[in-house]
């Protein structure tokens, strides 16, 4: 999965003495005349903001874009810098009250006042200079193997050849290899590094209020405490299907592999990927009608000689047809589209919006049907920041993380409709049966439904451990343990807490929050049932193709354009008359292949649902490893992580996917339910007096939801994470 990158503002060198005085403009003059005060700071704001942001994204595109420790301290030092900026702009921000300002001007000032930067310039460098060198580890990463008849060493990068190889081998053990490997190469390097963040991180969202970082990462939804039950009863809602398409793959997979077991989870690199999180590259083992002609254009994009350019030039078409923006000149000519040869890159893909129209992608592009989709992902992000880019500097932003991650998959489902693909001349023959429509929805299952409970469980996993009620000495094992109890996938071989599985995937490593990705999702499939109806379409919701219908185009425009201006709930509205994420458009996509599911799995016979089984890992612990969040100085005792964070390039960073160590039995699992408890305070109980949720398959149009609407969680009761002595800044009631 994509980033995209909205960067924080910068100044190039020779203007730090002005920046510096610009800084202090940002203050407040002692007088009562709030609306005067705000119309002054936010004039200085933006302009400052705007002005400055240019050099703080090249410096980041520069470093990204060639990994050298030069390029990586300048990239640090314009972070850290901007930081101090928006840190001294919102201690400002909170001088003014905004029960006297317009609802514009008081949502804008709220949005500049929450923060959770720590207030010492030392450590806001040490975090940047942590995350940069924990993406440097991954990103340089590699997995080598011994040619003995040759005595020659092959290593193998993650993108493209360990993507691939996961993807096309259907060796047990060469997948093993790889799995492992990549683990053992990117995982320990960064493990010290992580902790040192996790308490920075902590220290400073404590010194604004917000208790731990968890908190002041869930604050961005505007949900109060409301957060964590909704996304708790999407997942609820959805884990039928998703157990149903577990225990079908499952009994095919047994097929091909006989160490997958009857009813318990699968071994996680059997799902042709390295986080089994996208399951649609081993659609060949597991397609239920072969006779049908394949939907798979890889072969069709090869023999008509696409180029990364072309398929680039393919996806703009798509949603220039809706009347949507074309990218700019601009875009073509600074965008990344391949990898180098000559240099190291950050190859995750990922969208950049360096302002005032100019956007970017960085992706290493391979002519393939998976890139073709990550191409469009990226891209709806790039038509995001060209929609908005007019806007107000706070409100140039997604409603929600969840929708900026939607915008691109919304239109996917459209581009991977089999009628389009034919349209555009990369199928040369449809079924149009039953048959057809289970190939099909199957593999939207693979890649969609699949990755469900992955991207629900990374941020559980981060939220407990800035809580405190995961810690250093069992990060690996709690890891796994959610894995298990979530995807129903399980670790190959053993792993030991010298092992640190986490941060094998790259939104870890990088500190970017991964729940927007189960947010959207949700999202996307409201949005595609609304663009379809806006379309006139008409039979079933995966039928639909809003290909080059303007008046989808518009309706998706006007709710692109509205960028951050007005709570989430708003905005979905106005696109789809729902107020809520629910779980009902995506059921309803599915349905046809859910009941086909379950009537497959009464005629075969097979289980469906995971057992719990003993976690096989070790008892080792790191040094230094803590309890409680309270004893946080002494975190890594006997480790000098400041040196660690400006010398991990001196670690080895490559693997040869050696067999594991040891191992040891953890209790099992108690906990039956699939609902995360963060621990104090009671969720459920706070949750029992908030009144009841609408079913997922109850219509919502033009109810008001009370449980998923911010103005209940802010007005009604005191959120439970957000600072004592303080509304929810972002919401306006």
């Amino acid at each position: 999965m994509g980033l995209w990158i909205f960067t924080v503002p910068f100044f190039s060198l020779w203007s730090v003495t002005c920046y510096c005085t610009d800084l202090q403009n940002v203050s407040m003059p002692v007088f009562k005349n709030y609306s005067a005060i705000a119309t002054d700071f936010l004039n200085n704001f933006e302009a400052e903001a705007t002005k400055i942001s240019v050099g703080e994204s090249e410096s980041a595109w520069k470093y990204e874009t060639h990994l050298t420790e030069t390029n990586r301290e300048f990239s640090v030092f314009s972070t850290t810098f901007a930081k101090a900026f928006y840190l001294k702009a919102s201690e400002n921000a909170s001088g003014i009250r905004d029960m006297d300002l317009s609802n514009d001007m008081a949502r804008q000032i709220r949005i500049i006042r929450r923060n959770a930067f720590p207030k010492s310039p030392k450590d806001t460098k040490l975090i940047e200079d942590l995350i940069s060198n924990m993406t440097k580890i991954y990103s340089s990463g590699k997995v080598c193997k011994q040619h003995n008849t040759t005595n020659t060493t092959q290593c193998f990068d993650l993108d493209p050849d360990l993507f691939s190889l996961m993807g096309n081998s259907r060796d047990y053990d060469e997948l093993l290899w790889a799995w492992k490997g990549w683990r053992d190469a990117v995982g320990p390097p960064m493990r010290l590094l992580y902790q040192k963040l996790v308490v920075l991180l902590n220290e400073g969202a404590s010194k604004h209020g917000w208790g731990d970082f968890g908190n002041f990462q869930r604050s961005e939804y505007e949900m109060g405490n409301d957060f964590q039950s909704a996304i708790n009863k999407l997942w609820n809602d959805l884990r039928p299907l998703y157990q149903e398409l577990h225990a079908y793959v499952r009994y095919k997979l047994r097929k091909k592999y006989p160490q997958v077991p009857e009813n318990g989870s699968i071994q996680a690199h059997l799902l042709g990927n390295m986080w089994a999180q996208d399951w649609s590259s081993i659609n060949d083992l597991v397609k239920p009608y072969h006779k049908v002609p394949s939907l798979y254009v890889t072969p069709n994009l090869i023999k008509q000689q696409y180029t990364p350019l072309k398929m680039f030039k393919l996806a703009q078409s798509f949603f220039v047809s809706l009347g949507l923006d074309p990218m700019p000149h601009s875009f073509w000519n600074r965008s990344l589209i391949t990898k180098p040869k000559n240099k190291k890159v950050v190859c995750h893909p990922s969208a950049w919006d360096f302002g005032k129209g100019d956007v970017r992608i960085k992706m290493c592009t391979v002519v393939n049907q998976e890139n073709l989709i990550t191409i469009h992902h990226e891209m709806g992000h790039c038509e995001y920041f060209l929609a908005y880019k007019d806007l107000p500097y706070a409100y140039r932003s997604g409603a929600n993380p969840g929708f900026h991650e939607a915008i691109g998959d919304t239109i996917a489902l459209s581009v991977e409709n089999p009628k389009h693909l034919k349209s555009v001349g990369l199928l040369y023959a449809v079924g149009e049966n039953k048959e057809a429509d289970i190939n099909f929805l199957l593999e939207q299952a693979l890649l969609r439904v699949a990755n469900l409970p992955f991207t629900f469980l990374v941020d559980q996993w981060r939220w407990k451990v800035f809580s405190g009620s995961i810690t250093p000495s069992n990060y690996n094992s709690e890891w796994w343990r959610l894995r298990m109890r979530y995807q129903g996938v399980k670790a190959p071989v053993p792993r030991t807490e010298q092992d640190f599985d986490p941060g094998a995937k790259f939104h870890v490593s990088a500190n970017y929050p991964y729940i927007s990705y189960f947010v959207s999702l949700i999202l996307q499939f409201q949005f595609h049932r609304a663009l379809c109806n806006t379309a006139k379409h008409s039979g079933p919701l995966h039928a639909c193709s809003i290909y080059k219908s303007k008046e989808a185009g518009q309706k998706f425009r006007e709710m692109l354009a509205a960028g951050r201006s007005r709570p989430w709930p708003q905005t979905l509205y106005h696109l789809t008359g729902e107020r809520a994420m629910t779980a009902g458009a995506m059921l309803e996509y599915f349905a046809p292949l859910q009941e086909w599911l379950i009537n497959y799995r009464i005629k075969k016979g097979y289980p469906i649902g995971w057992k719990k089984r003993k976690l096989q890992t070790s008892s080792m612990q790191t040094n230094g490893a803590r309890k409680t969040l309270s004893s946080s100085t002494s975190l890594l005792q006997n480790v000098n992580t400041e040196a660690l964070a400006n010398n991990s390039q001196s670690v080895n960073l490559t693997s040869s996917g050696n067999k594991s160590s040891a191992d040891v039995t953890f209790p099992e699992v108690k906990n039956s339910d699939d609902t995360i408890n963060l621990g104090k305070p009671d969720l459920k109980a706070a949750l029992a007096a908030m009144g009841p949720t609408l079913k997922a398959s109850e219509p919502t149009r033009g109810k008001s939801n009370t449980l998923l609407d911010p103005k209940s969680a802010i007005l009604g009761s005191k959120p439970m994470f957000v600072p004592n002595k303080i509304m929810d800044q972002l919401d306006l009631g």
